[in-house]
């Protein structure tokens, strides 16, 4: 039987250390990892578990060999089943399948050079969004990072990789008042609703498709954001200040009080043909989005900017930076000023006001 004795966090340098007794014997390990609080978290939450279960199952005094990635990546996700959330675990399950092992899965993690991967990611960024290829490359970054923490591989090369430009991940263009009124008259009435409350309350297309009838108060004017939907799953909002009430603005009144006539036996607001929640925001992109910006000759742009657009207008035209910043579900004003802070003037006017005639 082992015996050993419950391991300890210690700091050397900068970096984290874990110390314990086995079996009499003093072992002195480092996690690889800089002193933080949120390290140290992960340090009692997932590193030091995992240490002990290698321990005790015989695999901590084996040999190590070199696995392959996508044998990394299977170790890697078991780590981190238990504290993902499910729709996370399908956002990873889905990049990893069609962006990652096609092009590594066979290889030797430690064969990982960095010139290939820079030419992995210039490859995507020919086919996908700059925020698409950040996302991809957290997945893959998280995976390389725990062969790093096991001692697997030295350094985790996609660190030495510049990601996609932060200025392009946040690039905002919204679209005028006018741009706003032409395109939601354009489409069609059946979807209307769902572009209306883009435009006039800043909500994330996930949450806006998870909205029953239940979510909508029109006594109070309010919408309550409990969930969020993706690849056909409802999961919980993006964050905890995700889940939020808000305000129903005079303007997005109308649309909601039109859309009643399509309410059908689904729970619902929008549903195909087939009377099924939309699985993503995807087919109203395709089918409806950018066939109205086609035909009205605007800029296109994807379905955010109606959030950014919604965030820009209303503090450009002298609203409460505190009201639009629990509209949006942030987790506090900083993180809103951080994106629309030149968007602010002094004026002020009544909530929504903006956009009435």
């Amino acid at each position: 039987m082992i015996k050993m004795t419950q391991p300890k966090l210690y700091t050397r340098g900068k970096k984290l250390w874990v110390r314990f007794s086995l079996d009499g014997k003093v072992i002195k390990k480092s996690l690889n990892i800089e002193d933080s609080k949120a390290n140290r978290k992960l340090a009692d939450t997932q590193i030091i578990p995992q240490m002990l279960l290698k321990v005790h199952s015989g695999e901590f005094f084996e040999n190590k060999t070199v696995p392959t990635v996508k044998e990394m990546i299977d170790i890697s996700l078991k780590m981190h089943s238990s504290s993902r959330k499910e729709q996370t675990r399908i956002n990873y399950d889905y990049v990893i399948k069609y962006h990652i092992l096609p092009y590594f899965g066979k290889k030797k993690i430690t064969s990982l050079k960095v010139s290939e991967l820079t030419l992995w990611q210039n490859d995507l960024l020919k086919k996908f969004s700059p925020k698409y290829v950040s996302n991809i490359r957290v997945v893959f970054h998280g995976i390389l990072q725990d062969a790093f923490r096991d001692e697997i591989i030295n350094k985790n090369p996609l660190t030495l990789i510049k990601s996609p430009s932060s200025e392009l991940l946040q690039k905002v263009k919204p679209f005028s008042k006018e741009e706003i009124f032409s395109i939601l008259n354009t489409l069609p009435s059946k979807v209307r609703a769902y572009f209306a409350i883009g435009f006039f309350t800043g909500m994330r297309t996930g949450e806006i498709l998870a909205l029953k009838w239940e979510n909508i108060d029109f006594e109070n004017k309010t919408i309550y954001v409990r969930a969020t939907r993706n690849r056909g799953k409802d999961s919980t909002p993006k964050t905890k200040s995700s889940i939020r009430d808000v305000d129903i603005i005079n303007v997005l009144l109308p649309y909601l009080n039109s859309h009643l006539k399509y309410k059908t036996d689904s729970e619902y607001l929008f549903n195909t043909k087939f009377k099924k929640p939309f699985h993503s925001a995807n087919k109203l992109s395709i089918v409806y989005w950018k066939k109205a910006l086609k035909e009205l000759d605007i800029e296109y742009r994807n379905l955010y900017q109606m959030r950014h657009t919604f965030a820009s207008l209303m503090i450009s035209n002298g609203e409460d930076i505190l009201w639009v910043s629990n509209m949006l579900g942030h987790k506090n004003a900083n993180i809103t000023l951080s994106f629309y802070a030149k968007y602010i003037k002094n004026d002020e006017k009544t909530r929504g006001s903006y956009f009435n005639a």
